[in-house]
């Protein structure tokens, strides 16, 4: 039997957040203001079908956020477990997000990678992706 028979990609529900979350705080680098149950039930009530997770018999194995404002794609929270990783489940998450940019009208992905996250970086290039040097990234937490 073929490693990704068995692999299923869904989009999250409400049920999933939890498990989500606690999958995060394993097998994601770095964590985000929004990494909580309100940040999660938003992105979810919101869009219901831009957290995709990959399960394998049941468990949760992979993550990514894709999401689309109707002007740009972006992606977030790709993350493999690590006893999973180098399976193609990362490829099948960004093959999912990709083909769900497409239904909607997307016509660039983009994703936020950690800097010192060379591994992260390898398996961005790998699956097509390029960093863009010229951009930086400027934040400002809301507080309301």
């Amino acid at each position: 039997m073929n490693d990704m028979d068995d692999l299923r990609v869904r989009p999250a529900g409400p049920d999933d957040l939890d498990t989500v979350l606690a999958f995060w705080r394993t097998a994601a680098e770095g964590t985000s203001i929004s990494d909580d149950r309100d940040g999660v039930e938003r992105l979810v009530a919101r869009d219901p079908e831009a957290l995709l997770l990959a399960e394998r018999g049941g468990d949760l194995v992979g993550t990514v956020i894709a999401g689309f404002d109707g002007w740009r794609c972006h992606l977030y929270r790709l993350a493999v477990h690590q006893d999973h990783r180098r399976r193609g489940i990362g490829s099948a998450l960004l093959e999912a997000a990709e083909e769900r940019f497409v239904r909607l009208g997307g016509r660039r992905g983009d994703a936020m990678v950690l800097g010192r996250n060379e591994r992260a970086q390898h398996a961005w290039r790998a699956a097509g992706y390029a960093p863009e040097e010229q951009w930086r990234r400027w934040v400002k937490p809301l507080t309301g």
